[in-house]
């Protein structure tokens, strides 16, 4: 299944109400991943411009955008940005395929 690097900012409001009463929220937020046909790989707090960095598989972008819009459109998050990742080999066959692809700059010779 394709993976997708999400992160994710709170906002002043959400870091208080975690504050005051901490939790695990990937435990809170895994039915809503499964419940659209993923799963979460890893999950991090980090230090920086994103709060929460996390890794998961869905089976299609359409999946994926949908937990984006869910958690944008429940008003806890100021920012998120969801990423799509390809293997190593994907990203080798990606080069490979641009390499026959006949591209030439604007300019370029050829």
């Amino acid at each position: 299944m394709p993976a997708y690097l999400f992160q994710l900012a709170y906002t002043a409001e959400a870091w208080g109400t975690q504050v005051r009463n901490p939790q695990n929220r990937i435990e809170q937020v895994r039915p809503v991943v499964e419940r659209l046909g993923g799963r979460f790989e890893c999950a991090y707090y980090g230090f920086g411009e994103y709060d929460l960095v996390a890794i998961a598989t869905f089976p299609d972008n359409v999946s994926a955008a949908a937990l984006s819009l869910a958690a944008s459109a429940g008003g806890a998050v100021k920012a998120i940005k969801t990423t799509p990742l390809m293997t190593i080999e994907e990203g080798i066959e990606a080069m490979g395929k641009a390499a026959g692809a006949g591209y030439r700059p604007p300019g370029g010779s050829g």
